[in-house]
Parts: C-alpha cells; sequence; structure tokens
C-alpha cells in the first residue's frame, strides 16, 4: 500500500508543481460539471446527471494516458482538451448550446479535426523518433495524420447515425430547406432527378390518411447537412493542422506553435522541491511505524 501510495503521491506533487496552468483549468471544470451534476439529480434528470458522471471520466483520461503510455502532453493541448470536452457534453448537450448558439456545433467539429489531426501526428512522430530503423518522410507524417482525424470524424458520424437510429434522438440534427432534388421522385423510375423548388410547407400524414405534423417553411432534411458540414469543417481542422506539421518538420521543428500540440515522450523531471517534500513525507511514515 505504501508504495501504491508513494506513487500517487509523486504524481499528484509533480503535477501541481509543473503543471499549474492544467490543473486550475481542470479543478475549475471539475467543480462545474460535479455542481452540475447535483443540479440534474435534484431535477431528476437522470440521464445528464449519467452525461456529468461520464464528463468527469473523460477529464481524467489525459492524465491517465500520460501516465499509461509514459508520455507528457503539452500544457496547452491538456487544457484545450479540457475545455473541448466541458463545451461539448455539458453546454453543448445538458446547457443546449448547439441550439442556442450559432455553429457551437461547427467550432467544435472544427477544433475536434485539429486536435484528432494533432493527435495522430504525434503518434506516428513519436514512433518515428524513437525508432532507428525507421525513417517516415514529413509528407506521410502528415497524410497519416490526417487520415487518422478523418477518420475519428467518421466513426463519430457512426455513432451519431447508430444513436439516431436505435436511441431515437436527434445527434444529427435536422434542418429546414426549401429545395430538394430526388430521383425518388421521377414518375418513369429513369433515374433523373427531380427538383423541387420554393416548398413552403410540408403535411405530414400517417397510413390511415390521419394529419401527424406540418413542417412550415419547408421540407425536413434528416441529418445530411448536418452530417456533411461536420466532415467539411473536420477537414479544415485537419488540413490545418497537417499543413502547419508540414512546416514544423521541414523547417527542423522551428515552428515552435506545433510544440504546443505535440506529446513528448517521458515524463517531466519532478522538481527537487518536490522531491525533497517526498522524501521527507517518506521518512516521517517510517517513524510513526
Amino acid at each position: 500500500m505504501s508504495k501504491r501510495y508513494k506513487v500517487v503521491d509523486m504524481i499528484k506533487d509533480a503535477y501541481k508543481e509543473t503543471k499549474k496552468s492544467s490543473l486550475l483549468v481542470f479543478l475549475i471544470l471539475r467543480f462545474l460539471v460535479i455542481l452540475c451534476m447535483i443540479m440534474q439529480i435534484i431535477h431528476g434528470d437522470i440521464g445528464n446527471a449519467f452525461l456529468c458522471l461520464l464528463s468527469i471520466i473523460l477529464l481524467l483520461m489525459p492524465s491517465i494516458i500520460s501516465h499509461k503510455l509514459n508520455i507528457t502532453l503539452p500544457n496547452t493541448l491538456e487544457i484545450i482538451i479540457y475545455l473541448f470536452i466541458f463545451s461539448s457534453e455539458i453546454l453543448g448537450e445538458i446547457n443546449n448550446f448547439y441550439e442556442i448558439i450559432p455553429y457551437w456545433d461547427t467550432i467544435l467539429h472544427t477544433l475536434n479535426g485539429f486536435l484528432c489531426a494533432a493527435i495522430g501526428f504525434s503518434l506516428v512522430n513519436l514512433l518515428n523518433n524513437a525508432s532507428e530503423k525507421i525513417n517516415l518522410s514529413p509528407m506521410y507524417l502528415c497524410i497519416v495524420a490526417f487520415c487518422f482525424s478523418m477518420t475519428i470524424g467518421v466513426l463519430w458520424e457512426f455513432f451519431e447515425f447508430s444513436a439516431d437510429r436505435f436511441l431515437k434522438v436527434d445527434m444529427q440534427k435536422d434542418r429546414i430547406v426549401q429545395t430538394i432534388s430526388s430521383v425518388e421522385l421521377d414518375p418513369e423510375r429513369a433515374n433523373n432527378a427531380i427538383v423541387v423548388d420554393n416548398i413552403d410547407k410540408t403535411i405530414l400524414y400517417d397510413k390511415e390518411g390521419n394529419e401527424l405534423m406540418t413542417i412550415n417553411g419547408g421540407y425536413l432534411d434528416i441529418g445530411i447537412i448536418d452530417t456533411m458540414k461536420d466532415l467539411i469543417v473536420n477537414f479544415v481542422g485537419a488540413l490545418v493542422f497537417c499543413s502547419l506539421g508540414a512546416i514544423y518538420l521541414k523547417n527542423n521543428k522551428d515552428a515552435k506553435i506545433i510544440d504546443n500540440f505535440v506529446p513528448t515522450k517521458g515524463r517531466r523531471e519532478i522538481p527537487k522541491t518536490v522531491q525533497a517534500k517526498l522524501q521527507e513525507s517518506q521518512k516521517n511514515k517510517k517513524k510513526k511505524k
């Protein structure tokens, strides 16, 4: 038990000493998430309370991954990951920022493309630097990072589609359109797209002819536009990072902005002040025993 607590104390002290900015952001966001979870439980919304619990777990993931993989996450990257989790789950889903604030979803998907490209870039770059037998070109690194980011974006859209399909939610947000083009409307079934323009109202009926609902303002697009928009902005975010990554590698890593997003192998060296505190703490424990 004492060894385990020694490791835990070491991580905590080193974290507080060397990563004060990210620790402060983490503590503030965790407090806000816990407060939000308590409010959701009081209001009887168990679904949102579970979402808050999931957010708390996700906020711990950067530190866990950093420890397990023996890597150091830059403060900037870690803070952005914390803010992204909070913005998407707590602000976006629970506080309905997706509907209240225009382009909130677009901003997060663009940032997601950027961050995923950074992670993909880092994974391959760490492998490239750690092996003497592997020497990948900068172009290859950027292509892999770009493909990694787009794959994560596509998998997320698969998840949204599955949730909408089986749980009957609306993660792939629908929207009203005034023009549609479909071969399904071709009476001759000749694969000709029929364009219907200036749609003002759509009336839905059930099989018995009973009116179910009237959609004013046009026709309801079932998530296609939202899905493609998310993938396009993910593409933009990934492309931006890969362009910066190419400059970073081409100029012998002089593009310092990338250093804020690229994890490095190994953990930060524990400061001497922290080491002294740990040694003193261990001596006191031995004396008590």
